[in-house]
């Protein structure tokens, strides 16, 4: 679906939300933020998976990570809605904002639409769309799930380690990597400039090519 990816700026729109109106940067600031959109309130993977960001908020802002949702409802339905959240959490508070977009125009500008779910009116409603942005209010990561599927955490958490370690390092992180683990050096660098950015050292995996591309390192 043709919209809002990788590499793109996050339109500076005005939204409603629960904890107020503000514009999308001023929102951002200089911080990281997850916006993430629900396809609507009083549904039942959708409060499933507000419980558990509201269980993991505190581990997003250890990580300077601010949230913000995002669902088709209006603000008297979030709030309503937030008790259903709260009480299945089992007590964990939702303390970020959650815009209301009743009209689903919020929705299209942030390119969050499911093109094959409707809701009982019609109208189209939210995909399960998260994007990462930056303090430059660049997009860095964009996920896109259907209405049917919940979405992982703990793989957010994860991706949000991994742009951190990215944006700070000239490495990459290989295949199921995990907080803790090695990473690899980037293509881009050489042999000569590794031993100088990584002091601590790095191991190459031999290889039938014999190129020496696949250096691992911990940082």
């Amino acid at each position: 679906m043709p919209g809002l990816t990788i590499g793109d700026t996050l339109p500076n729109l005005e939204v409603e939300t629960t904890c107020g109106k503000f514009m999308l940067h001023d929102f951002v600031g200089q911080e990281w933020v997850i916006i993430f959109s629900h396809p609507g309130d009083f549904t039942p993977v959708c409060t499933t998976e507000l419980a558990k960001v509201a269980a993991y908020t505190e581990r997003f802002e250890e990580r300077g990570v601010k949230l913000l949702g995002l669902s088709c409802g209006d603000i008297q339905s979030h709030n309503n809605w937030i008790k259903d959240i709260e009480s299945y959490s089992g007590g964990c508070k939702v303390k970020f904002p959650i815009i209301a977009d009743p009209k689903r125009e919020i929705i299209k500008e942030l390119n969050m639409v499911d093109p094959d779910e409707k809701d009982a009116t019609g109208k189209q409603v939210p995909s399960r769309a998260l994007h990462v942005v930056s303090g430059d209010k660049k997009i860095k990561l964009s996920i896109q799930y259907p209405a049917t599927i919940g979405r992982n955490v703990d793989e957010i958490l994860r991706v949000v380690d991994a742009l951190q370690k990215t944006v700070n390092h000239k490495v990459a992180t290989p295949v199921n990597w995990k907080p803790g683990e090695p990473v690899v050096i980037h293509p881009g660098v050489s042999n000569n400039q590794a031993k100088e950015m990584f002091p601590q050292g790095y191991s190459t995996a031999e290889l039938p090519s014999g190129n020496d591309y696949l250096r691992f390192t911990n940082v």
